[in-house]
């Protein structure tokens, strides 16, 4: 069982979302709009926002509330041109589903989320041309020679993609399908939107190495974790 948050102003969808999700066994609380929301100690294991929400958009607040909170955010959108879809994954949004869509589904890729983001897995250690990255997987902690680096929960299923397969040529397809668990038209824009962040995120050591016609690599060599 997982505590989500539901912000959805449209009462038929944000009621019959809870409900499918209550029904799979999560406890869920619901809210018209997000006023207040961004400063507020919240404790939950997933958002839920609408994007065009009254007063305030979504991306809006999920751009402040990523600035304080690891916790996995989804969008809800009438918009699905591909340019918002972006939008949304360079917020650090780990799914975007656009309206109308299938209840039924949705609670299936809160499942995968779920599984995704609560798995605990090992500490690991990464060098590459004198710096060292460290990932503490179990709880989601990056550090980098010391540092730590703030990941999106977006950014992280990408990135634990590539540890679980380092030296090994990613298409973007395949990354796409591991690190979401599905495969969208936009797909290859999402996963290079990631990438770029990921990038900028971790220096100027390539970590992420790009394989022409393909993918990507993860270029770090991984030794025991100390």
């Amino acid at each position: 069982m997982a505590r989500i948050l539901v912000v959805e102003d449209h009462a038929p969808i944000r009621d019959g979302v809870a409900a499918y999700l209550r029904q799979d066994g999560h406890e869920v609380d619901t809210r018209a709009d997000g006023s207040g929301l961004a400063e507020e100690e919240l404790d939950y294991h997933l958002l839920i926002l609408d994007v065009m929400l009254p007063g305030r958009d979504g991306f809006s607040l999920a751009r402040d509330l990523r600035s304080r909170l690891l916790v996995p955010f989804l969008f809800l959108t009438a918009r699905g041109d591909e340019e918002d879809r972006i939008a949304g994954w360079e917020l650090g949004a780990v799914d975007y589903v656009v309206k109308p869509f299938s209840p039924r589904e949705l609670v299936l890729r809160v499942r995968s989320i779920l599984r995704r983001t609560e798995m605990p897995v090992p500490q690991r250690q990464y060098r590459l041309a004198g710096q060292v990255l460290l990932a503490d997987r179990a709880a989601r902690r990056l550090t980098l020679n010391g540092q730590e680096v703030f990941l999106t929960p977006g950014e992280w299923s990408f990135l634990e993609t590539f540890l679980e397969a380092p030296g090994k040529a990613l298409s973007r397809k395949a990354l796409m399908v591991r690190a979401l668990d599905y495969y969208v038209d936009t797909g290859e824009r999402t996963v290079d939107t990631h990438i770029k962040n990921l990038r900028a995120k971790l220096g100027l050591v390539p970590w992420i190495e790009t394989v022409r016609g393909l993918g990507y690599r993860f270029a770090g060599d991984w030794d025991q974790a100390p």
